[in-house]
């Protein structure tokens, strides 16, 4: 059997036509799979604050021959990701892949001072989740009824079911974030809309330079360093870059990603 030379590109980029909107853009994992979804043909709309940095990643990937677009925006402002949904919408088109990311980790000692890094968290890895979902659901819907399925996948994490000492507000709140992506996938799937968990374990991303104060800093980083954690957002990026990519009929609904070191 012959491979025609659109075949061939279809196997080396096989999200061509699709377009991708990634929160937490800016490092890590959410930058990491920015760039490897963009690599695979897809359009990708890059969102987070730090707005230098998006036009970082977007110069990158267009220097690479993709197609991307930087857009500062703040998941915890409703009003934000409206704008940033409009401008998606008139400069790429209908979404039909998302990548939930944005999340912070911050400690919670109970000495008094938790309270504003708990409600940090909850308005982050909680409240801004789901206005991400609410904002782009019904693209995903009409996407899945044209053309058969689309991709909601929500990056948690491994605290989801740890017991984490310290860190109880972010273990709590990942925990939510899972069991969300639970019912999500309840009331998306039967509309073709697939929505993916995943449970990254300890990656080597900016989420633990959050920490401002110095000694949890220094325990968090001398485990870190005792598990030989991940070593960077792109072993992610693979996993959700193949999470996507299955056939239509398929849907990795959970993925636990571990150092092989961390229990």
């Amino acid at each position: 059997m012959t491979i025609t030379t659109e075949q061939t590109a279809s196997l080396a980029r096989p999200l061509t036509g699709r377009i991708a909107v990634v929160t937490g853009a800016s490092s890590g994992i959410g930058e990491a799979t920015a760039r490897k979804l963009a690599a695979q043909g897809a359009h990708v709309a890059l969102l987070a604050r730090r707005a230098d940095r998006l036009e970082e990643h977007v110069a990158h990937i267009e220097a690479a021959g993709g197609t991307a677009l930087a857009l500062p925006t703040d998941v915890t402002d409703p009003a934000s990701l409206t704008a940033a949904a409009a401008d998606i919408h008139a400069r790429l088109g209908r979404v039909d892949l998302v990548v939930n990311n944005a999340g912070l980790a911050l400690p919670d000692l109970l000495d008094g001072s938790a309270g504003a890094n708990w409600r940090r968290m909850i308005d982050v890895n909680v409240t801004g989740a789901f206005a991400v979902v609410e904002t782009f659901v019904p693209d995903l819907l009409a996407a899945a009824a044209e053309r058969g399925h689309a991709d909601l996948v929500n990056i948690s994490s491994a605290a989801a079911q740890s017991v984490l000492p310290g860190f109880a507000g972010y273990a709590a709140s990942k925990a939510a974030f899972s069991h969300l992506s639970r019912n999500l996938r309840a009331q998306l799937s039967p509309a073709d809309v697939r929505v993916t968990n995943i449970e990254p374990g300890t990656v080597g991303t900016e989420l633990r330079d959050h920490i401002d104060e110095p000694a949890i800093s220094a325990a968090v980083q001398e485990a870190v360093a005792s598990i030989e954690g991940i070593p960077s957002g792109s072993d992610v990026a693979e996993l959700i870059a193949f999470a996507v990519e299955r056939p239509r009929h398929i849907n990795l609904s959970q993925i636990s990603v571990l150092p092989t070191r961390e229990a």
